[in-house]
């Protein structure tokens, strides 16, 4: 009888470890992985906005931050739950393809050419267009990310819209770093080039040095990012609940309002518009 008593506690003992356990464990669950890319990360708007997400439903988000491009063939792999990115035309073609389920626009700001400020090219304005063609023909150095970001293909239809095949051949001056928007920003800074950048992560850089904006506020610069949840059809170990709960607070009022407050010295940097 006295080891008949001892096993059952024992038993007990386990059963209730077990419940005690197993809130932790649902806890440390409760997570989504989130193909993003760089501006959103290196501009500072996910270390303001995610802990208020969190806060608000109990889910952290685990943001990996690379391009677009290599973002969208994440969410294919099946390695993210959710896509937060800014390729329009990418992002539509990823949700007809049936990798993930309905594209919700979030929010914009805009790329703005930076470069020099004395400006040796002689490209300053509102006309990306002409700069860029000013820059192709003058060999000017101009630094490409090249690494088929969000910015990148922003930066590739611009080339076009210039007239510039850079299939064909690149403009003398013209070098690819296949970086990130940071790590572009830091090369034209120390070899006083141009660069096409987000407007974001431009305020959020740090190391300038002689570099400013030289054109902004063509109609052809707007940038606008999506929130997509990958399609648990294609990949069933996704996270779908937990993600559309992220996409749905986004474009949600209190998600748009976090937005909306990011401020860098003052100044907006993402302008939310979900829903219109």
């Amino acid at each position: 009888m006295a080891l008949r008593r001892r096993f059952t506690l024992l038993a007990l003992t386990g059963a209730l470890a077990g419940t005690l356990l197993a809130p932790i464990a649902h806890a440390q669950d409760k997570f989504i992985v989130l193909a993003s890319t760089t501006s959103t990360e290196q501009s500072g708007l996910f270390k303001h906005l995610l802990p208020q997400f969190t806060q608000a439903t109990g889910t952290e988000v685990r943001v990996v931050a690379v391009g677009t491009g290599q973002a969208l063939d994440m969410a294919r792999r099946g390695d993210a739950d959710a896509l937060f990115v800014h390729d329009q035309p990418a992002e539509e073609k990823f949700v007809a393809e049936g990798f993930g389920l309905a594209r919700q626009a979030v929010m914009y700001n805009d790329f703005v050419l930076i470069g020099p400020k004395s400006d040796p090219a002689g490209v300053r304005g509102k006309d990306i267009a002409m700069a860029l063609k000013r820059l192709g023909s003058t060999g000017t150095a101009f630094v490409s990310r090249g690494d088929k970001s969000g910015t990148h293909s922003a930066e590739l239809r611009q080339w076009k819209l210039a007239g510039i095949d850079l299939a064909s051949a690149k403009p003398a001056g013209y070098k690819e770093c296949g970086c990130g928007m940071g790590q572009a920003l830091n090369i034209a800074a120390s070899t006083n080039a141009y660069v096409l950048s987000d407007r974001g992560t431009w305020l959020n850089f740090k190391n300038r040095a002689d570099l400013g904006i030289v054109v902004e506020g063509d109609r052809q610069l707007f940038n606008q990012y999506g929130v997509i949840v990958v399609n648990p059809a294609r990949h069933p170990h996704v996270k779908k609940d937990l993600a559309q709960g992220f996409a749905d607070w986004v474009v949600s009022r209190d998600g748009q309002a976090a937005i909306a407050s990011y401020k860098i010295g003052g100044e907006q940097l993402f302008f939310p518009n979900a829903n219109q």
